[in-house]
Order: C-alpha cells, then structure tokens, then sequence
C-alpha cells in the first residue's frame, strides 16, 4: 500500500538532504549483504488484491472509498488504493508449503464477503478485473483522487516531471486508441493481484532473472484487461497504460533515449539487488521525500535492523514490472522479496490463487532445473515474449531455450506446467492444492480460456445488437455474477442483451452514448462529393470542421435534398461548396450534457442530430438513431416483463 508520510521537495536542500539518507540506506543494505544479516532460514509467499467498486445498478465506478474505509478502519487489511473507486487487500504473508494456496483463497474470499457486505449498503460491490470495463476516461479526473498527501505529492511531482503539453496514451488492438490527458491519475485504471515471494539474498539474482523470463508466459495464462474505454486493445493492457498513463517523457529530434518510471528492465541481474537500487537511483530523479527518515548507518553501528525508509520510498515510485521488495519479518530480521506486478485481477478469486501457483512454482522449478537462465535465453528475448504476451495473450508464440519457438499453449503445458508441479513439491505444497490449482491452469489453457479472450468475444457479440455502453455494462454485470457464483472461467458463457436485467440509460452522459467514429468534411469540398460520402456512409449528418478539428457547420440530408430539388441539378455536377449550403452555426452539446437533456433538446429544437464538442474542437455526434437504439432496447425490456 506504499509508505503514506511523504511529501515533496519544498527546496533544494530537502532534496540533498533525502538523496544523502538515500545513499546511506543503500550503503546499510550492502553492509547487511555482506555481512550475513538477512533472514534465510524460511520462505513466505503473499499478495495484495485490488479491486474496483461499482454501483450495483448502473456498474459504474462507485467513487465511495472515503466512506468505506472510514467503516471498515477496524479491518488492518483494508487500505486505500490511487482512485476513489478502488480499494486494496493484505493477504496475511504464509510459509510456502503445506496447503499456503487454498489459506490464501479462503482468505481473499473472506476479505471479499466482508467488504461486499458493507459495500451493499452503498448500493455498490467489488468486481476483479485488470480494467473495469465501464469505466471512461472522466473517471479519471483528478477529482476523484484519494484524498491522502502521499497521493497528492505523487501526482504532483509525476506531472511537474512531464516534458510535453499532456500525457499521451496510444493503443492499437482492434480498435485504436490515440488520446492526451492531463492527469497521470490515468494510471488507476488499473487492479492487480500482486503477488510476493521472499528470497534468500544470495539466491535473489538467480530468482529474479527467472521472474523476468517467466513474466511473458505469466501474462499470456492470466491476460485479463483487453477493454479500455470501449476499445478492445491489448490482452493486456494494463501493461501498456500504467508505463503511458504516467510517462513523461515526449518525443525529440535527437536518439537521446529517456526511461520510463514503469519498465521491464534493461538487462539481466548478475550478482546482487543493489544492482536494481543502484540503477533506479541513477536513472530516476526522486519524486518523494519521507517525512520522518532514520539514520540507517546509525543503526547499523548499533547493531540495528534500519527500515531504510528513504529507499524504500524511492522504489515505492519506480514501478519495475518484478519489483525489488525489503521488509522486516517478524523475528526481526531482514528480508528481501520479488513483487510480481504483471498478474491482473480476476476473472476469480480462484484464478488469481492459481496464477500465483502457477508463477511461484514454476520458480522454483526453473531454479531446481537450470544453474544460471541468463545461459538458456537472451534477455532480447525475454523482453519481446513480455511485450507479445501482453498485446496477444494466449496467441502469442515465445521465444524460448536455445531459440526454440513455442505458442503459448505448448511451452505452459509441455514445459513450464510440469516445472511448477515439481517446483510446489519441492516446497512440500499440499498435493490437493497442487492438483486443484495447477488443475486450473492446465484446463484455462487447454480450452484456450482467458479473462480478456472472454471479454473480447462478449463485447464483440454484444456490440453487434446493442449499443457499447450496454454492452460494456452486461460484460460488468456477468463477470461480477460469475466471480459470486465462483464460476470457472472456462464455463463462463458468452453474454447475451437478455443478461443485464436492468438498464438506465437516463442516468448517462452523452460522452458515454455520442458516436466518435466520425465521417467529416470540410467547408471547401464539393457539396456534390459530401453527398456521395454521406449515402456511402448510409448517414444523415455530416459535420464540416476546419484543419484544427474545430466544428464549423453542418451538412444534413434535408438540406441536400433541397439543394438539389431547387437547382434541378440531380444528374449534372454541382460546383456548389459545403460553405454555401451547411448549417453555420449548429445547436451543439457538451460531453456532459445528459442523455435525457439531449432528447429534450432536439425534441423542443425539432433537429435530429447534435454536434458534441469541447472548447469548439468537434468529438462526437449524437443522432436521433442513437436513441432510438436506447428506447428499442427499453421497450424489448419492457414488453419481457409483461
């Protein structure tokens, strides 16, 4: 949940002041190192489960964290999470052996049931999805930001870091994403269940490489974030807009080439997790102070263990996609952790207990098998099985050990499954839990069956006979009566209109129903070929902006028809422009004009279309087609109840 007594950097000398506590920090660790100080006689496992509120009417973001939290501060599990609609989870850390996996999905389940239970009486309830689909990008306003100061500095000293205008997102799946923003708090798009593994320090580079090779087949067994604002992107593409939602980085004429906060990495660890301290500190200009900072080299002549708080808020703002973790046990001794990132939240809580089986037995597997990984694969490769795993999931084919290619399919059930059942035998795993969640796996893969895979047919299916809104909302609602019922994703059935029983376009912005895929003209082209786009195009309405995007007039078929009846001209060549005969100054509507002001407008207006725009610059249209789309679904509803 990150270190909340934090602040920015008033003035320089804060900032040397830090920088110097954090070289000090770095320089204990690498006495403890040295010096055998590390706990190394027990290994734990944990996670974090985040997850994402939504009204249980419209399932859209419930922005009801502060209420929340305040209720449940009796439960030490429960913190706070980037956006108001999001919570997080501690799952107690637990040896790993014996039955450490079903203990932990019975925890999760418990922590669910509890918080569900409260939720409900805001109306609302958690769902477990990388990307929630309903969500728009004006949930995303900094606003609707947790009001805490670590927050409130982080988004601040990301957005002083930015070298350009805007935050830029840009996606292409099936559908293509291009979009600015103005708040790195884009970032809360995303929920994870985020997964830990305790290791001896002079085992840690061995380990960690490993966690870097298996992070692309990781990804592609658990991808479950392919819609993001009603675009279907990546299979997962939480990876992509956490390193876009905050990077600050712009493009240049020059080769210079800038980090990214969130990243994979640059190459292999060879000895020590100094290296990655070292390089974050090098490469990433501290974006946080802690308040209250120990005086880590103190301690250590005084034979105590330091919290290095200086460090360890550095790392809580450099987000490596397989995170280096320091943290004090129990026993008061010092410990070092990977923090696996990549692993979405969802489909089910059985699921994400499964891929956490999955990924930390076939860690130990691989480091029972091989001496050293760095031999086996080059970390080129590697790399580009994390970026295809990403954008294609179960599709995408690896590189693997000495240059071999495999699909997905093959190298996580012939190669990686057998190693992960080795590897939770080595750890003396109870052999029900090895089979039920190995089980798991192997049945997803087998049925070629993922959460975003899921996703994309439904909406695909969906879009065909409702609107996108809707069906963004019936893809919520079944995955969370899935995730209740405890479903395997593998017998999840594709959505029908029929499965959301309950649909209030009233209460919606036009942002969530105005068309963006836009047929536009300009004022100098001939009305003769703006006619032929239009019936081309089977639309009414054709806006004419200007080269800046700016909204400059309309063109409808009413006034086409007039045209041409009044000039008799239907078979020659008109060289008339859309300047002569469009409308020249169209009633338009804002983004967040209501549905129901809409219709209201062009029923008292007696217009059948209307130009929705942001300071002049045109980005959608609604049209009397787009409600009737929403009452012809109202009224099927309607006549089923009857």
């Amino acid at each position: 949940m990150g270190e909340q007594r934090v602040s920015g950097f008033s003035d320089p000398a804060k900032r040397r002041a830090f920088s110097k506590r954090l070289l000090d920090d770095i320089r204990a660790m690498e006495y403890m190192l040295d010096n055998d100080w590390f706990e190394t006689d027990i290994m734990r496992i944990g996670a974090e489960q985040e997850m994402v509120m939504v009204d249980q009417e419209t399932y859209r973001p419930a922005l009801i964290a502060e209420q929340v939290l305040e209720e449940m501060k009796p439960y030490k599990w429960m913190g706070s999470e980037l956006g108001k609609f999001n919570l997080e989870t501690n799952l107690s850390p637990r040896v790993f052996t014996g039955t450490c996996f079903s203990e932990m999905e019975a925890e999760n389940i418990e922590q669910q049931r509890i918080t569900n239970k409260i939720l409900a009486s805001y109306g609302a309830t958690t769902v477990l999805t990388g990307i929630l689909p309903t969500l728009r990008k004006a949930d995303l306003h900094i606003d609707n930001l947790y009001p805490v100061q670590r927050y409130k500095e982080l988004m601040e000293a990301i957005a002083e870091q930015l070298k350009g205008n805007h935050f830029q997102l840009n996606l292409s799946g099936i559908d293509e994403l291009k979009l600015a923003h103005d708040s790195p708090l884009l970032e809360a798009v995303n929920t994870s269940f985020q997964v830990h593994l305790q290791v001896r320090p002079k085992e840690f580079a061995k380990l960690y490489n490993i966690a870097q090779a298996l992070t692309g087949p990781v990804i592609a067994v658990s991808a479950n974030s392919p819609l993001v604002f009603g675009k279907r992107l990546w299979h997962e593409s939480r990876i992509a807009m956490f390193q876009q939602a905050i990077d600050t980085r712009k493009s240049a004429k020059h080769m210079r080439q800038y980090s990214s906060r969130v990243h994979f990495g640059t190459g292999w660890l060879q000895n020590s997790i100094l290296e990655i301290y070292r390089e974050d500190v090098a490469r990433f200009r501290s974006l946080l102070a802690a308040d209250q900072v120990e005086h880590s080299i103190q301690k250590i002549k005084e034979g105590k263990i330091p919290n290095l708080d200086a460090l360890q808020v550095h790392n809580s703002t450099v987000y490596r996609w397989n995170r280096p973790c320091y943290g004090i046990s129990d026993t008061n001794k010092p410990h070092l952790r990977i923090e696996n990132r990549v692993i979405p939240a969802g489909p089910t809580v059985a699921d994400e207990t499964a891929n956490a089986a999955f990924w930390l037995g076939a860690m130990i597997g691989l480091s029972e098998s091989i001496d050293d990984i760095t031999k086996e694969v080059s970390f080129a490769d590697v790399h580009d099985n994390f970026t295809k795993a990403s954008r294609y999931g179960m599709d995408s084919k690896f590189n693997w050990f000495g240059d071999s290619k495999h699909t997905s399919q093959d190298l996580i059930l012939n190669e990686l499954l057998p190693l992960a059942e080795a590897g939770l035998r080595k750890q003396k795993v109870a052999e029900k839990d090895i089979d039920n969640y190995i089980g798991i796996i192997k049945d997803r893969v087998k049925a070629h069956a993922t959460g975003a895979r899921w996703q994309l047919r439904s909406y695909t299916k969906l879009i065909e006979k409702v609107s996108s809104d809707e069906a963004l909302s019936t893809i919520t609602c079944c995955m969370i009566r899935n995730q209740k019922a405890k479903l395997p994703l593998q017998d999840w059935a594709i959505p029908t209109p029929e499965d959301l029983k309950a649909y209030q376009p009233g209460k919606l912005k036009i942002r969530d129903y105005m068309t963006t895929d836009l047929v536009t003209a300009h004022s100098e082209d001939l009305v003769e070929v703006s006619a032929e786009i239009m019936n081309w195009s089977k639309i009414r309405y054709l806006p004419i902006e200007d080269k800046n995007g700016h909204l400059v007039g309309l063109l409808t078929s009413r006034i086409l028809l007039r045209y041409f009846a009044e000039k008799g001209k239907v078979l020659e060549s008109p060289d008339a422009t859309n300047g002569e005969v469009m409308i020249k100054d169209p009633i338009t509507i804002s983004m967040n004009t209501s549905v129901l002001d809409a219709i209201k407008i062009m029923k008292d207006r007696n217009i059948g279309s209307l130009p929705v725009v942001d300071n002049q610059e045109l980005v959608g249209i609604v049209t009397e087609r787009n409600f009737l789309q929403i009452t012809g679904r109202l009224i099927e509803r309607l006549a089923k109840k009857e």
